[in-house]
């Protein structure tokens, strides 16, 4: 089983309603209109075709018509996805999302805040060859705020997580914003560290303890598992910032999913989705090119700002 997560950058619908970026009013001079946006559909869907994965998580989807009108445009190019959500229970301007090919048992959102600084996690439960997992889709606050917006997130996650049992079959995965070793980066950041070091992915899901390979890795008592660290160093990317790869979109596991019972992560799987046509100049993450004028316009070209990350999971 492949699940993979996507940040499709911005996928905003055509319709009048909701909240939008400025450059994505529908038919206004920025040239946000029906045909960049099928452009901005075809493009994304040929992306997730390619993928073929079985579960993908999306972020920044802005509605569920967006999602619906993806997932139209995905079946016409030959890739059927007949079970989707989306967390939109909160009118922020972009949410996240996912397509199945597998049904689910359920799927609900988990409200970090009542504020719209935070977005929802969405929560989604399966079971497959007799087997339960719970699949957690984040987003999580950008880099333009400190560590500390991102750890409200992170404690959202844990206290729901402490529910359910560290002992069940857990997969987080999304856009956290944050590097698979943040709280080594930001150590100096004045800027992202308001929080004495501490780090939402690296303390909070307690990602820190477990840095070998899955293999060699002993068991750390309610913590997860960086997939990341599964593969090899230059690989560790998602994302390039003014020439430096990071690694914001991750999936982490439970350790139930790394002892070869039942379901568990496949050795090795993990990689992200860099093909040739999504590199700009084979240098970094071909994204939606939109122009940076007083009226920003749509170029109608481009995917999205980030690649995906996919991993395999197995039942024994």
């Amino acid at each position: 089983m492949k699940i993979a997560t996507y940040n499709v950058e911005a996928l905003f619908d055509l319709e009048k309603k909701g909240y939008k970026y400025k450059e994505y009013k529908p038919n206004s001079k920025s040239l946000w209109n029906k045909k960049n946006y099928n452009i901005k559909l075809n493009n994304i869907s040929k992306v997730i075709k390619d993928i073929d994965a079985d579960i993908i998580a999306l972020q920044e989807v802005h509605s569920l018509q967006a999602l619906k009108d993806l997932r139209l445009k995905l079946k016409q190019n030959g890739l059927y996805y007949k079970y989707f959500t989306i967390a939109d229970k909160k009118d922020s301007a972009i949410k996240v999302a996912l397509l199945s090919k597998i049904p689910f048992v359920y799927a609900k959102e988990i409200n970090v805040t009542s504020t719209y600084k935070y977005r929802n996690i969405l929560e989604v439960k399966f079971k497959v060859e007799n087997q339960e997992f719970y699949l957690f889709n984040n987003h999580w606050k950008s880099k333009s705020g400190p560590e500390s917006m991102r750890m409200v997130s992170a404690k959202a996650l844990r206290d729901r997580i402490e529910k359910i049992g560290y002992d069940k079959n857990i997969i987080l995965l999304g856009d956290f914003n944050s590097h698979y070793e943040e709280n080594k980066l930001f150590i100096k950041n004045r800027k992202h560290n308001d929080t004495n070091g501490k780090t939402g992915i690296n303390d909070i899901l307690r990602t820190k303890y477990q840095i070998k390979n899955a293999k060699n890795t002993k068991y750390k008592k309610n913590s997860f598992y960086n997939l990341w660290y599964d593969t090899n160093l230059e690989e560790r990317y998602s994302y390039i910032f003014k020439g430096e790869k990071e690694a914001l979109d991750n999936i982490l596991v439970s350790q139930s999913l790394l002892n070869n019972k039942g379901m568990s992560y496949k050795d090795n799987s993990i990689k992200n989705f860099s093909k040739d046509y999504l590199m700009y100049k084979g240098k970094y993450p071909y994204r939606w090119q939109v122009s940076k004028a007083r009226v920003p316009k749509h170029k109608g070209k481009g995917y999205s700002d980030h690649l995906a990350v996919i991993a395999t999971f197995i039942f024994n």
